[in-house]
């Protein structure tokens, strides 16, 4: 690894032939294409011939529905659920068809987020203003991307320059609970760069994420953020590209904690006054060429830091968690005939963690090598893929995946497919002093899934999906927090999305059914909502735009025990946007319109369960300016 740190720090690596890849201006283009998708084989596909489920966000997208935050954006895909532990900045769950957060895969420009850790995403601290592009995939990946692929795949591609002149854009946006996020970017290019440089500020007062709590905790807690990022491409040739990608989150949130502190001297319970700095980065580069006219190759080489400080106002301790990743995807993307073709490809990853917390172990590595197969005939078409990984810590483990597309006519598709996945446990699940169990075991699953993709008419798109995944060795905490491997965990699922267009008004409609159970309890799993629905409706007048969003989640309960529900809720938005002038553009929105109270997620405070205080009402209102320099 200390020759991928060095390539890193020179920013690309040297155009040999055998290092060559899959990226082209081709693929700096399908970034704002709605109908695209990388994320499904690490290629520029069409969606449609794509095996999995998807949905994409462009940033389009992203500028006509305003969410305030990423994990906002999120919650509009059915079957992916979102539970924060409170306003902004709050740690949010994120469970893609019933699988919790460590079961899915979070991807920044190809580079892997995951805290080793805890395995928290830190989606939360990813600015709106920074991301160009959002592509989900649900359901298991785990042949293209190995460990942590079982429920999906969440891939974020940050600002992209075009080819233009350089263009600067300034936003301003102010609201509720003394919120504010203000962004100024360089984005541009011609036919050999582009570029795209870019730097954000988000604070907001916040509110008091704990009804029942310390006197301590009973203030608003407060969320700042500063994001910068930077993306750079150039082609060498009519056949190799190289290019260079950086972000860095850095910041402080204010946390609430109903457990409290022991305090010898008194042997009592006190409060705490709880704050966490964190420094999010990852720092990526790649180089790709066209070797022949079927053979395309991409490297890739990444480095990614998760450092984090918790301090505590009424006590000298700090806390510090950091953790660092090298990683390495190499990817060989072959056309054998005009209806066969192959991925081969190998990738490996190290993690080391240095934190004030004593771990048995601290730095753990991965090696895999894959291959799929794709044959796209006129009357079907299929996929085949295996892989093979090599953990330092749990050896070798084998999945593979296959799916076959029917076409019933031109506008309608079959697909049948499996896939296994495995997920490694965090540093946290087996070391963790008092909670962690170092005799854990791997999570292992298989998941069965039928698709229908319907175009119903040139406006309409229906995409349905009826799934089941099988988790073995599922790992929970059991009444005493200690990290546990159960027998088994099933999902059942049903998922619809819609996108129609009528009369000028533009509408997704996304419907989700779960049953996500402990196959030895009968439990449900732990924060899981067995149904949702989330609706968008927005329309262009000229110059003048407005839209809606309506999400409604059921019931659910917060523990595996099932004793501690959590009531269902239903949120209305309203949003505008007027072109006041080429170059501006004014932002309005209202969220949770009927001012609900609602919770996502529980906290225990002297025995008892209380909800964690989300926003209620709230109004914000953005300016963008965008000149040509």
């Amino acid at each position: 690894m200390k020759v991928l740190r060095f390539a890193l720090l020179l920013g690309i690596v040297p155009a040999s032939p055998l290092l060559a890849a899959d990226t082209s201006p081709e693929r700096e283009d399908a970034l704002k294409l709605p109908q695209t998708l990388i994320s499904g084989n690490r290629q520029v596909q069409a969606r449609s011939d794509s095996s999995s489920a998807s949905s994409v966000f462009t940033r389009d997208d992203i500028d006509r529905l305003q969410p305030t935050s990423l994990t906002d954006l999120l919650g509009r895909i059915p079957g992916v659920q979102i539970a924060r532990s409170g306003g902004r900045g709050g740690l949010p769950g994120i469970y893609i068809r019933g699988t919790k957060s460590a079961q899915s895969l979070v991807l920044v420009d190809g580079q892997r987020m995951a805290n080793a850790t805890s395995a928290d995403s830190n989606l939360q601290y990813l600015n709106i203003d920074q991301i160009e592009r959002v592509e989900v995939l649900r359901g298991s990946r785990s042949v293209i991307y190995g460990s942590d692929a079982i429920g999906g795949v969440i891939q974020v591609f940050t600002r992209r320059g075009a080819d233009h002149a350089p263009q600067l854009r300034l936003r301003s946006a102010v609201g509720s609970y003394g919120s504010s996020q203000n962004s100024v970017g360089i984005s541009g290019g011609d036919e050999l760069t582009r570029f795209n440089l870019s730097t954000s500020l988000e604070e907001t007062a916040g509110v008091n994420r704990t009804y029942e709590s310390f006197p301590s905790d009973s203030d608003h807690d407060a969320y700042r953020n500063k994001s910068l990022s930077l993306n750079l491409s150039h082609t060498l040739s009519d056949d190799i590209e190289i290019g260079l990608s950086a972000l860095k989150n850095t910041g402080k949130t204010e946390l609430d904690n109903g457990f409290g502190r022991w305090d010898p001297e008194t042997s009592s319970v006190s409060g705490q006054q709880l704050y966490s700095d964190f420094d999010i980065s990852s720092v990526s580069s790649f180089i790709d060429a066209q070797l022949t006219e079927r053979w395309n190759s991409r490297l890739e080489l990444g480095h990614s830091e998760n450092r984090e400080k918790t301090r505590d106002k009424l006590s000298p301790e700090i806390a510090s968690f950091n953790t660092y990743r090298d990683s390495l995807n190499w990817q060989n993307n072959l056309t054998l005939t005009d209806q066969h073709s192959l991925i081969v490809g190998a990738d490996a990853y190290e993690d080391r963690v240095r934190s004030s917390t004593v771990f048995n172990q601290d730095s753990r590595w991965n090696r895999a090598a894959f291959i799929q197969h794709r044959f796209q005939g006129d009357h079907f078409s299929t996929e085949l893929g295996l892989r093979h990984d090599q953990n330092q810590q749990f050896g070798s483990q084998n999945t593979w995946s296959a799916s076959l597309t029917v076409p019933l006519n031109a506008d309608n598709d079959v697909l049948l497919s499996y896939s296994e996945g495995f997920r490694a446990p965090t540093f946290n699940d087996l070391y963790y002093p008092q909670f962690g169990n170092a005799a854990l075991k791997p999570e292992h699953s298989k998941s069965y899934e039928l698709q229908w993709r319907s175009q119903l008419s040139e406006d309409s798109r229906l995409e349905t999906s009826l799934y089941r995944t099988d988790i073995r060795d599922a790992i929970v905490a059991d009444a005493d927090f200690i990290q546990q491997n159960i027998g088994a965990a099933r999902v059942t699922g049903f998922e619809s999305a819609l996108h129609q267009q009528w009369f000028g008004w533009q509408s997704s409609l996304g419907i989700a059914i779960i049953d996500p159970r402990d196959r030895e309890s009968g439990h449900t799993l732990g924060r899981r909502a067995r149904r949702t629905l989330s609706l968008d409706l927005d329309r262009q007048f000229d110059r003048l735009g407005v839209g809606a969003s309506w999400q409604a989640v059921s019931s659910s309960f917060n523990d595996e025990d099932n004793t501690q529900p959590i009531a269902g809720y239903g949120l209305l938005g309203l949003r505008g946007n007027w072109q006041a002038s080429p170059q501006v553009r004014l932002d309005l929105k209202v969220d949770n319109l009927l001012d609900k109270t609602f919770t996502r997620a529980l906290y225990s405070f002297d025995g008892s369960y209380y909800g964690y205080r989300e926003e209620r009402r709230s109004v914000q209102l953005a300016v963008t300016w965008t000149p040509t320099l």
